[in-house]
């Protein structure tokens, strides 16, 4: 039996230990041609890309090239061939992109490397196969929806190629413009078929451990003295090595005689069958450890279920929630200005003597223009002028003081180099000006519409277009300008642009107002959107005495947050947000945390009083609590060294200016000139790292101001404003906690005791409202049952833990003490 088989399939009927070595050589020779394939389709591949790439840069130069003869390409050419792969790789991207199949030619490029990836190194992240079918198809398909619209609207011929080209030039004859309808049905045709009603995906995968099984029970395998010898194609090889190797080592040690083969040894079934349930047995056994390890970290998936469930159960957490009738102030609040006497401020007749004059003294200086545009903005014109070769650009910055004095106008100012341009910039005022109203700011498209973090709209540039910022971006702001120049204007701008677009709950301002009467209409926004210290008298900060304490406290904030931000593994208060929105965060130790705006009116002021106490928390906050949101806009009327100092103004990357009266202060400010040319009435120069941008402050009058603070006071709100941590007791004039002698106590310490027992509440503003007592009092009550373990230690805006937990247990401490 073993020889008749033997006959008809003699090619592989050899002895085990000569076939041994010579399959050993076939291998190594098969492992090199395939190498050498690999390489030979990886750098076709190689080819493609680097001509392909070429062409779309310098394919125009290498046209007249490519487009020779033979003869003519073997004579040669004086014009040099751009494309990096030479007059071949030139021809290739001419002949696949123009004369056949257009762009769609570049799949070919991931094709050839994986094709090279999986005859060299048996590797194949895609199959290969299905990955050939799609690459042939989509080649076709794009190139025939590419020549539709080449065809139909004279794109580059390139895109769609030649193929693609003649192809639509028929349809469009058959069928016109319908002819995309039979495109696209072929293309949903392919998708059908090929994606979701394959067969080898869905048939094949499941039953092939049975076919194997089958082709080893219709095949026998025939053992000489030397081993086994199966009939097998090349092409099932890969998946029958998992069954060959348990037959030959239990076979090998029982060879007999060479040519003898017995009949007992030829694999029964049935043994097949136990060696597939041993290896079924090991991959269970592998599954089970993998499963072990999932295991060993259990928390935070069941984290992530427990806040999927109570999303599903209560939704997302809403913020606003606290305030669910709040209506944002509407754009009736704003005065609306006739604007069609401001539309046609600058006539052609000043243009055109602005130009003539401009022109002109620039020719008596000998610079020549070749070309001028004018673009009229509400304040000043600027006019682009691009010179001559040859001259320049210096020469022409020079000539400010000249160009004014021609102009016979204030305010002019030449940028050297527009940004993104050619050109050099010539800043002219306007001599009838165009007032920009908060109205049209506000209610613009470009505003309503912004999803930044902390939206701020200031006016318009010198181009008329809307300006937007986000300040969370900057992330602080350095304000300053003379006395009557707009500085107030501008704050006023930037709050009223964050009102209108800021919930109460997601931002709240913290107002310094040394003058006591700038940022005073605010006040009625007490319970939306301020926040001062606990049991303050008026929540915008008008004592310079009391900002130190403030700012202590925002620092003191901004620890707290950071270290919430550490326990919820978050870098920024945009992410700890979302994680506490999704509920992703434990409320007990977490909360909502809004954004916080500080706003100082006059820094000068603070600077003259306070000096280090005031710089040293300002820079501190500069320097780091952006992350947790909280960010600074400061002003003041006299920049000069010794109130901007250079540990502020570091901290400081954006920096907006108004008129300043010197170049020196211009200087500090915006470390450039151009601020001590502005023509004032809220003209401005706004400077984010290396970009100075012109602006016109948009007006928004004291009326409007009170009608938005009136509308939002007058809505439900919290009970009282946002209280920020309480300041040390040293920095309101306490005593420190290891002075505390239990004979030398408050004589209000008992009832106090009492008083945050009975209430367990912990807090200052409890013992000043209950006891009538004023605020430093009440704080050094609070360190001395701190300090006699009554309760805890400080936790930021949050009242102390009372360790109390009953009057019985105070007494016995009281009597102690």
């Amino acid at each position: 039996m073993a020889k008749k088989i033997s006959n008809t399939t003699s090619t592989l009927q050899l002895n085990f230990e000569q076939d041994k070595p010579k399959r050993k050589m076939d291998g190594a020779v098969l492992y090199r041609i395939q190498l050498i394939i690999a390489a030979f389709l990886f750098l076709i591949g190689t080819l493609l890309l680097v001509s392909f790439g070429s062409s779309f840069f310098v394919g125009v130069s290498d046209q007249s090239e490519v487009e020779r003869g033979v003869v003519d390409t073997i004579k040669g050419s004086d014009i040099p061939i751009k494309n990096f792969a030479g007059l071949l790789g030139a021809k290739i991207a001419h002949f696949f992109l123009f004369k056949t199949f257009g762009w769609s030619t570049l799949l070919l490029i991931p094709l050839f490397y994986l094709s090279a990836l999986k005859v060299g190194f048996k590797k194949e992240i895609y199959s290969l196969e299905r990955l050939s079918w799609q690459v042939l198809f989509y080649i076709l398909w794009f190139s025939l929806l590419a020549g539709f619209f080449v065809f139909s609207l004279d794109l580059p011929h390139s895109i769609g190629g030649g193929v693609g080209y003649f192809v639509n030039e028929k349809l469009y004859q058959l069928l016109g413009y319908l002819s995309i309808f039979v495109i696209g049905f072929g293309g949903f045709i392919f998708l059908v078929l090929f994606y979701q009603l394959n067969p080898k995906k869905a048939v094949v995968a499941a039953p092939l451990a049975t076919e194997e099984e089958d082709e080893e029970e219709e095949e026998s395998l025939f053992i000489d003295e030397d081993g086994p010898s199966v009939h097998v194609d090349n092409d099932d090889l890969q998946e029958f090595r998992p069954i060959v190797p348990p037959v030959v080592e239990e076979v090998v040690p029982e060879m007999e005689a060479p040519g003898e083969v017995p009949e007992e040894f030829i694999p029964e079934p049935e043994v097949a069958e136990e060696k597939k349930e041993d290896d079924l047995d090991f991959t269970y056994k592998v599954a089970d450890v993998a499963d072990e390890v999932i295991e060993e970290e259990p928390t935070p998936v069941s984290r992530e279920i427990k806040a999927n469930d109570l999303v599903e159960q209560f939704g997302l957490y809403d913020p606003t929630a606290d305030l669910p009738k709040y209506q944002f102030p509407t754009i009736d609040l704003l005065k609306e200005y006739d604007q069609k006497n401001q539309t046609s401020q600058v006539t052609m007749d000043e243009l055109k003597a602005n130009k003539e004059k401009i022109v002109e003294t620039l020719l008596n200086y000998g610079i020549g223009i070749q070309k001028i545009e004018a673009t009229i903005g509400p304040t000043v014109t600027l006019y682009e002028i691009v010179p001559k070769a040859g001259v320049r650009v210096s020469k022409i910055t020079s000539l400010e003081d000249d160009l004014s004095l021609s102009l016979a106008a204030m305010g002019v100012r030449i940028i050297g180099q527009m940004p993104g341009k050619d050109t050099i910039g010539i800043e002219v005022a306007n001599k009838n000006r165009e007032m920009v109203p908060v109205r049209a700011v506000i209610g613009s498209e470009k505003f309503q519409k912004s999803t930044y973090d902390l939206p701020i709209t200031l006016g318009k540039t010198i181009s008329n277009e809307i300006f937007v910022a986000d300040l969370a971006k900057m992330p602080h702001l350095l304000m300053a300008g003379a006395t009557g120049q707009g500085k107030s204007v501008g704050l006023n701008m930037l709050l009223t642009s964050l009102i209108y677009k800021k919930h109460p709950a997601t931002l709240k301002f913290v107002l310094v107002d040394p003058k006591k009467v700038e940022l005073s209409l605010f006040n009625k926004l007490e319970r939306h959107f301020l926040a001062c210290l606990p049991d303050s008298a008026e929540a915008i900060i008008t004592d310079t005495k009391k900002v130190v304490s403030t700012l202590n406290s925002l620092c003191k904030e901004m620890d707290l947050r950071y270290d919430k931000l550490k326990d919820a593994g978050c870098r920024n208060i945009k992410e700890y947000n979302q994680k506490f929105i999704n509920r992703r965060l434990n409320p007990n130790e977490h909360d909502f945390m809004p954004y916080i705006v500080l706003v100082i009116d006059e820094l000068a002021d603070l600077m003259l009083t306070a000096g280090k106490e005031v710089e040293h928390p300002i820079a501190r906050l500069a320097q780091l609590a952006r992350a947790i949101g909280i960010h600074l806009v400061v002003a003041t009327q006299r920049p000069s060294v010794n109130v901007i100092t250079g540990t502020i103004k570091a901290n400081f990357p954006a920096r907006l200016s108004f008129k300043v009266m010197s170049k020196i202060d211009s200087r500090t400010i915006l470390d450039a000139g151009g601020a001590d040319q502005l023509v004032g009435m809220g003209d401005m120069l706004l400077s984010m790292g290396s970009e100075v941008i012109r602006l016109q402050c948009a007006f928004v009058d004291t009326p409007e101001v009170e009608d938005i603070c009136d509308f939002i006071g007058n809505q439900q709100g919290y009970t009282s404003a946002y209280l920020l941590p309480e300041p040390d007791s040293e920095e309101m004039g306490g005593q420190d906690r290891g002075d505390f002698d239990p004979s030398d106590r408050d004589s209000f310490f008992d009832e106090a005791a009492r008083l945050v027992v009975m209430h367990q509440q912990g807090s200052t503003s409890l013992i000043q409202r209950k006891l009538k007592l004023g605020y430093n009092r009440a704080g050094r009550l609070i360190d001395q049952l701190e300090a006699a373990g009554i309760v805890g230690s400080f936790g930021g805006s949050k009242a102390r833990e009372v360790l109390v937990k009953s009057e019985t247990e105070l007494e016995e401490i009281l009597k102690n003490l």
